[in-house]
């Protein structure tokens, strides 16, 4: 294809709402353009390169035995208020009415619809297992869509669901799905990782989630370098560290306007490893309609892990600083666990310790020398509820965890029968007996591994596009071409050739100095670049060069597509 045949707007400079290199490329090489915040249009370079990734999903799908189907975008409430979710899903859920005041959402995502299908199809034990997938455009209402296509509003999203009559097929279904994904990823010649992950709102059991290592994703990864353990930082297992020191007499002190950990710490000239803060929370009963969760004064609560706590509101809400003055008289930063009226989760970090420090539920005033056993009420629950920080020992015992940052493209979920009880899904086995089918849940970000790639794979002058996903495979660049009639000739021949050989080829046939022609192809990234040029002709030649490397290559035209075959 022709480059002056083709859409692709180039721009010099960066756009100024683009804070990430994926959303600054795509934009300046010409793939997508914004429409509205966390929503893009598709250019053609870009639509080639999802449409390669499209492709590649769904042929390591189908080659897993998944079969694909369409399910419409637009969702009836009923399915999900059947399901539970109409409420727990929050504002991201985009709701609306048709003109019979009929409610839908806007589909984020889609057991409700698919456990509706199967329900509705299915006839007999023997069409299990059952393994369905499409892909298609989803919508959630993102409070502040940023980076472009990795948190969007709009996207695309391959997602599948499969169903079971025991564990065993189950197992071997995930077990299938895990190695799909990881086949897809090492297809795209990226570095990733698959770890442990919280399932949050739509899972029910295990999960695991898939990421493309880059510095800028969005999520950490806890991992051991000594063995295979990997998990989300939402996930990673906190391990109990000892606390230092012997068990104090208690004593209370006043600490006038010290209201943080660090503030406290420094006012009483001790660490923040010998405090604990104290955070208070919605319960999920009205009595006693809070809950205490305290921590180690360093350490952060993960807000995930806290949500599973039972008796905690979920999603984990906090309480507002007027409902815990209503309830315990003090204000927040002097809340602490000695002689607290409520259940109290405390982390097992801050638990081990024999001594802290802590508020004293009197405004201004703290404690030093508080004892768990001496001086705290028996209705205190030991749970993780920390994020691990690096150098904590992993789960497994293998060593101290390390840190990677990676940006979440795949996830899939153990669902249980989460769905397929709450939406009355049975099926009768070969024995007669009414069985309610197990599920599992896979999904896949087919447009925000568009960006995933360009983060793992770009350099200073544009995007360096792997093989397999690139728009084209080969750039030939033709230099002073509507001067020179040999560039011409020799151009198109070989723009001819490389497309008879199966190529897919984007000749820039422009009216532009050769700089411009060097620079949109370097932003553009296309993973061969064969130039042409009237000095070159003149020695016989025309010059070589993968994207990806800096040597350049002096061939005759005759010998490009044996050279690209030894690429292949």
């Amino acid at each position: 294809m022709k480059f002056s045949e083709l859409i692709i707007p180039t721009l010099r400079e960066a756009p100024a709402d683009a804070e990430v290199a994926s959303h600054i490329l795509l934009v300046r090489g010409g793939f997508i353009r914004r429409l509205a915040s966390g929503s893009y249009n598709w250019l053609p370079l870009g639509l080639r390169v999802l449409k390669n990734i499209e492709r590649i999903v769904r042929e390591e799908l189908d080659r897993a035995g998944a079969q694909e189907i369409l399910m419409p975008v637009v969702q009836p409430a009923e399915l999900w208020r059947e399901s539970g979710r109409w409420d727990v899903m929050g504002p991201e859920l985009l709701r609306l009415t048709d003109r019979h005041d009929r409610e839908y959402c806007v589909s984020p995502t889609q057991e409700e619809v698919v456990t509706d299908l199967f329900r509705r199809v299915t006839t007999s034990y023997r069409q299990l297992p059952c393994n369905l997938y499409h892909i298609q455009t989803k919508f959630r209402d993102e409070i502040r869509p940023r980076f472009g296509l990795m948190r969007a509003r709009e996207f695309i999203m391959k997602d599948g669901y499969s169903f079971h009559l025991d564990e065993e097929s189950f197992e071997a279904t995930y077990a299938a799905m895990h190695a799909c994904y990881a086949a897809i990823l090492a297809r795209m010649g990226l570095d990733y990782r698959a770890v442990d992950a919280d399932p949050g709102s739509i899972g029910d059991g295990e999960s695991h989630e898939f990421h493309v290592l880059a510095e800028s994703g969005e999520d950490e990864i806890a991992y051991s370098l000594t063995s295979d353990y990997a998990a989300n930082v939402e996930k990673a297992e906190a391990a109990a560290l000892p606390g230092d020191g012997s068990v104090q007499p208690i004593l209370r002190t006043h600490t006038p306007g010290a209201k943080t950990i660090e503030a406290v710490a420094g006012f009483l000239d001790v660490d923040t490893t010998r405090c604990v803060k104290t955070l208070i929370v919605q319960a999920d009963s009205e009595d006693p309609g809070l809950v205490a969760l305290v921590l180690r004064g360093d350490h952060q609560l993960n807000e995930a892990k806290a949500g599973r706590v039972e008796g905690i509101r979920r999603p984990l809400e906090f309480a507002s600083q007027a409902e815990i003055e209503a309830a315990l008289g003090v204000g927040i930063g002097s809340i602490g666990p000695v002689g607290l009226a409520l259940p109290i989760v405390a982390d097992s970090s801050a638990a081990a310790m024999p001594s802290f420090v802590c508020g004293a539920n009197v405004d201004d005033y703290h404690y030093i020398g508080a004892n768990w056993q001496r001086d705290v009420a028996d209705n205190v629950r030991v749970v993780d509820i920390r994020n691990v920080v690096e150098g904590d020992p992993a789960p497994d015992g293998s060593g101290p965890l390390k840190f990677l940052r990676g940006i979440e493209v795949g996830h899939i979920f153990k669902l249980g029968t989460k769905y397929s009880d709450a939406m009355g899904v049975t099926i009768r086995d070969a024995s007669g007996r009414d069985i309610v089918p197990i599920m599992g849940c896979y999904g896949f970000g087919v447009s925000r591994m568009v960006a995933a790639v360009v983060e793992q794979c770009h350099d200073g002058d544009g995007i360096v596009w792997p093989d397999a996903v690139a728009p084209f495979d080969v750039h030939v660049v033709a230099l002073n071409n509507t001067k020179s009639t040999d560039v011409q000739t020799v151009a198109d021949r070989l723009h001819h050739d490389l497309q008879a050989a199966g190529l897919a080829v984007l000749f820039d046939d422009r009216d532009e100095r050769p700089g411009v022609k060097f620079a949109d192809a370097d932003l553009i990234g296309i993973p061969n670049r064969i130039t042409v040029g009237d000095r070159g002709l003149r020695e016989g030649i025309v010059e070589y060069r993968r994207r990806s490397e800096s040597v350049v290559q002096k061939l005759s035209p005759d010998a490009v597509i044996g050279a690209l075959a030894r690429t292949a």
